[in-house]
């Protein structure tokens, strides 16, 4: 038996078992869900093969990866049940997607970079969207619902892939734009705007800070992670210096406690004033 019979038993035997599991004599729980209930899980699973592959944890790529697959499996099973499409649907538009946006290696199109390939698929997905009447914006095909930051990078690279973006290469121009949005949010707090007028600043000021990670070459999403990760440990050192100590944090001053904050610091080497 060769590598890809033995993946498609195994797959089939995957749908097999969450069919059984949504039969009337299968699991309560499984027959349950619908559509709507296994949201939140899909997110999760993503987001917890993500913290595997961070960590580099081999083992748990591959657990968080079968996880992560469930939840298709899960979804096809489901919509079969409704009579409007099973997994091997999923598997044929997906395969056929794959074919027809990489022209380059299954057609005649010669692309010079990476860059030329994003270029066409874009182009390509315009061409599908018009086909199908849908909504041909570049901006069309980011989805509402990923984390903010995330979506801010992808709507700006899809602009910029058209012209619409600063030159590349020199970040000042963004630096300058970062600068000009945190200006114009401090100008509305001391002017006591409204709680509207502070949020749309805000918002302006994120999506610059967005921007000019993409402009570094950072993801924003996984850059702020890292951070997330990094002040979570250094707060953990905090709260052991706390708890050591024998007395309760009221009776900590801000001043103590910013101690124990730079105590911390120093096993991962003293960062630039003020990265915190």
């Amino acid at each position: 038996m060769n590598i890809n019979q033995a993946a498609g038993d195994k797959f089939i035997k995957l749908v097999e078992v969450m069919k059984r599991l949504r039969a009337p004599e299968g699991c309560p729980w499984d027959r349950e869900q619908d559509l709507l209930s296994l949201r939140r899980y899909i997110i999760e699973e993503a987001y917890e093969l993500i913290e595997a592959i961070e960590n580099n944890n081999r083992d748990n790529i591959c657990e968080e990866c079968g996880d992560l697959m469930l939840q298709v499996v899960f979804v096809s099973c489901m919509a079969e049940e409704l009579g409007e499409f099973d997994i091997c649907a999923v598997l044929d538009h997906l395969t056929e997607k794959l074919i027809r946006r990489h022209p380059h290696v299954f057609g005649d199109t010669e692309v010079n970079d990476s860059e030329d390939v994003l270029k066409n698929w874009e182009q390509i997905k315009v061409v599908e969207r018009q086909k199908k009447k849908e909504d041909t914006s570049l901006l069309a095909g980011v989805p509402r619902g990923i984390p903010g930051l995330l979506r801010a990078y992808r709507i700006q690279e899809r602009a910029g892939k058209v012209g619409f973006d600063w030159p590349k290469g020199d970040p000042s121009p963004v630096l300058a734009k970062v600068d000009e949005e945190l200006s114009e949010l401090k100008e509305n707090i001391n002017n006591e705007a409204g709680k509207e007028y502070i949020e749309e600043e805000l918002g302006d000021l994120l999506f610059a800070v967005a921007n000019l990670s993409r402009h570094l070459k950072a993801d924003p999403e996984i850059t702020l992670h890292k951070a997330c990760a990094k002040f979570t440990e250094r707060f953990r050192l905090v709260e052991k210096e706390v708890l050591e100590s024998g007395k309760p944090w009221s009776e900590f001053s801000l001043d103590e406690l910013d101690g124990f904050w730079e105590k911390a610091k120093k096993p991962a080497g003293v960062a630039p004033a003020g990265n915190r």
